[in-house]
């Protein structure tokens, strides 16, 4: 009887410590978030914003760590085997989250089922930037220097499976035009090239490039959204410039690895949604033209797996095949 009562005692004391461990406080300690491109991109632009405020809300460090190569994808494998505590995310990104996938079969990780999507930070329009040498002085003009260089132009790209390499791929198919692909590790170092004429032109996000537009050591050619944006007004979309139906951008999310606990999920949610109100923040990603987003982790999760179909229907349609 006395041995029966133990293993009841002991039993219910588990049952406790479980309860009192699932009711911790979160987060207990600093947050690592990767980023799976270097610095001075886009992407890493935004984690350092969002990771600043999201550190003041939770009152921990939030500690970025570029873990770069691979198209973003050696973060994404690394967040997706990590342990599903809530202190190792991801600033999940179009590229590794769902064009990659689309071109890759092989890749370490399922992009819906290997993630815990929390919540979209937003989407960031993409510009077509020449150096400020370049003989091309509007989009018209670059085409017909592509067409008269057959192969012999480069574009830039942060990666295989990259927003960028989509977005010169569908650039050729809607103007019957050739280039040269020059993939790197990141926009940092894309952008070093492209500045120093080295490549001809990158289809890059607006945050990596706006302030070299501003300086005028890169010409913006067109954006590749459905209307101007406010940050370069002056700047034709690509439906104006004589490439009709030429729009794609880039889009950023907080994920944790497949199984958070939803308590976990929903604190970092509610972090962003309130991180994204704030004034401070939301003055800074409108600057860089950041169609601010938010919501619930569940439309953060609908968002993914229509983005993974959209993008493996444009590598078929396409051809685009990883390199």
């Amino acid at each position: 009887m006395k041995h029966i009562q133990r293993i009841v005692l002991a039993a219910a004391l588990g049952l406790l410590t479980g309860a009192t461990q699932a009711q911790d406080p979160y987060p207990a300690k600093p947050i690592t978030l990767l980023v799976g491109f270097a610095p001075s991109g886009g992407t890493d632009i935004i984690a350092r914003q969002l990771g600043q405020k999201l550190g003041e809300l939770l009152k921990q460090p939030v500690v970025i760590e570029n873990r770069a190569g691979a198209s973003g994808t050696i973060a994404a494998a690394a967040v997706a085997r990590a342990k599903p505590d809530g202190y190792t995310l991801l600033l999940g990104h179009v590229s590794s989250n769902a064009m990659v996938p689309a071109i890759t079969p092989k890749l370490p990780y399922d992009p819906n089922k290997d993630f815990t999507p929390i919540a979209l930070i937003g989407t960031v329009p993409q510009v077509v930037v020449v150096p400020a040498s370049s003989p091309a002085k509007t989009l018209a003009e670059f085409i017909a220097l592509c067409k008269a260089k057959k192969g012999a132009v480069n574009y830039a790209s942060s990666g295989v499976g990259t927003q960028q390499h989509f977005a010169a791929e569908l650039f050729q198919s809607a103007t019957g035009t050739t280039m040269t692909h020059v993939p790197y590790k990141g926009s940092g170092a894309a952008l070093t090239d492209l500045l120093s004429g080295q490549v001809d032109v990158n289809f890059d996000t607006v945050p990596t490039v706006l302030q070299y537009i501003r300086n005028g050591k890169l010409r913006a050619l067109a954006v590749t959204t459905p209307a101007r944006i406010a940050s370069l007004p002056d700047v034709p979309t690509a439906a104006e410039a004589g490439v009709p139906g030429f729009a794609i951008s880039a889009w950023y999310m907080l994920m944790g690895p497949p199984n958070l606990p939803d308590n976990v999920r929903d604190s970092l949610n509610q972090a962003v949604n309130d991180a994204l109100k704030t004034p401070d923040l939301r003055e800074k990603l409108s600057a860089l033209s950041t169609d601010i987003g938010g919501g619930t982790s569940a439309s953060a999760r609908d968002y993914v797996k229509a983005e993974v179909v959209r993008w493996q229907r444009v590598a078929a349609e396409k051809k685009i095949v990883a390199e």
